[in-house]
């Protein structure tokens, strides 16, 4: 049967909680592992599988994502390049997001006001926002005049 790690020295090897590793066995994310006296024990291959969780796990893949992706593994690929393409649109959006988040809290930094309450930039992006302007568009109607 060769070499099989305990669920510990797995959990050691990958520095991921054992709790952890029960869970994304529960999801599928791991596959079943051979069972000695009622112990998991998994091939020396639980390593790498543990690592590309980690991997796409920082990458910003959910949890069910990752499954899709280990799943995916076809001669072709395909779902693999859907999957990333969907995340690639997910991140450049919320990176867009991101900057323009960045932007107002600049400008608020800059702001002249030591009360941002009587900014009328600040509060005239407020309305605009409750008025239904995204973000973006808020800070942009303020900034235009």
């Amino acid at each position: 049967m060769g070499e099989q790690l305990t669920i510990g020295e797995l959990a050691s090897r990958t520095g991921v909680a054992t709790s952890a590793l029960r869970y994304w066995e529960e999801l599928g994310l791991l596959p079943a592992p051979a069972r000695v006296s009622g112990q998991r024990r998994y091939p020396p291959s639980a390593v790498g599988l543990v690592g590309v969780v980690l991997v796409l796990r920082d990458a910003g893949f959910t949890l069910r994502e990752v499954k899709a992706f280990i799943a995916s593994r076809s001669p072709t690929g395909d779902e693999r390049r859907e999957l990333y393409r969907r995340k690639l649109a997910e991140l450049d959006q919320r990176i867009a997001q991101a900057q323009v988040a960045r932007t107002a809290i600049a400008h608020g930094l800059a702001c002249p006001h030591t009360d941002i309450f009587e900014c009328s930039n600040f509060t005239g992006g407020v309305a605009a926002f409750l008025a239904g302007s995204s973000l973006e568009e808020a800070h942009e109607e303020v900034h235009s005049h």
